[in-house]
């Protein structure tokens, strides 16, 4: 464990990426969120609305036990805020308090030279679930968008894993020593693999979806190593024990997170890949 005076105390939770031991807890795991997830994302409105705040409130909970902040209960609540209009039906306020909030973060934490960390934890733990909320609400196919790319993030995260495991090689980035070269590239071919399927469910072009498949598993991939970077900085291996087999919710979503976050930043000004892809309304 890692002891910061006066501060809480992080504890070092098991290691489980790469551990063969621990394959049983991740599919388990994957059997109860995997569904759940599709569910909510399926129905949108109300029902994913509260869901990605209870999300936030746990990654926010996660954050602040990562980098031993003194500032759970105000950090956790304005985390919060933003999903309170949207669950209300005003996406459009959800945004202004959002940015409210990011700027209030900033005060939360008693250190100065902790402050700009914790105001950047906020625009992370509450920037991923909000951009998926968007991304599926867009003006777009955004039942289509979302669960389609987080098919395809899940199948590179699946197909990085198993190939990385079984061919080894050069470590990816140092801060990550389970991830591989050889899964990353694994990964991104399988999602390449995956766009395929998605131009034939969405009668986009099938080459700009193969593209499209290998972006999105790049990019979750360095969602994925951002976070693994984060953690590495703070002295913990996992974000937390939520989710037994993985770590914590912060070690799960970063990848779709990342992607989401992209995505509802580039979709508004490019309708011409909306077409080419099949996703216009």
């Amino acid at each position: 464990m890692v002891w910061r005076p006066g501060l809480h105390r992080v504890v070092r939770t098991k290691p489980h990426d790469g551990q063969p031991g621990d394959l049983g807890l991740r599919l388990l795991s994957a059997a109860v969120l995997i569904p759940f997830a599709l569910f909510v994302v399926w129905k949108g409105g109300v029902w994913l609305g509260v869901s990605c705040g209870v999300f936030a409130a746990l990654m926010a909970y996660e954050w602040v036990r990562m980098t031993a902040s003194p500032s759970m209960k105000s950090f956790v609540t304005l985390v919060i805020i933003p999903f309170v209009p949207v669950v209300l039906g005003a996406p459009v306020w959800a945004l202004w308090a959002f940015a409210l909030c990011a700027v209030l973060a900033t005060f939360t934490h008693p250190l100065r030279e902790k402050r700009g960390s914790e105001a950047f934890g906020f625009l992370y733990v509450a920037g991923m679930p909000l951009a998926l909320y968007f991304l599926r609400d867009g003006a777009w196919d955004g039942a289509a968008v979302a669960l389609i790319f987080m098919g395809i993030v899940w199948g590179s995260d699946s197909a990085a894993y198993f190939t990385g495991r079984s061919l080894g090689g050069p470590l990816l980035h140092p801060d990550s020593p389970s991830k591989t070269w050889s899964g990353a590239i694994g990964g991104a071919a399988f999602s390449a693999l995956c766009g395929l399927l998605a131009a034939y469910l969405t009668g986009g072009s099938y080459v700009a979806w193969f593209a499209m498949g290998a972006l999105i598993s790049i990019l979750a991939q360095f969602g994925d190593l951002f976070e693994s970077s984060t953690k590495r900085r703070h002295g913990v291996k996992d974000s937390s024990a939520l989710v037994p087999g993985h770590g914590g919710l912060l070690d799960r979503v970063d990848g779709l997170g990342f992607v989401c976050v992209v995505s509802v930043l580039v979709f508004p000004f490019a309708p011409a890949l909306l077409n080419v892809l099949g996703l216009s309304l």
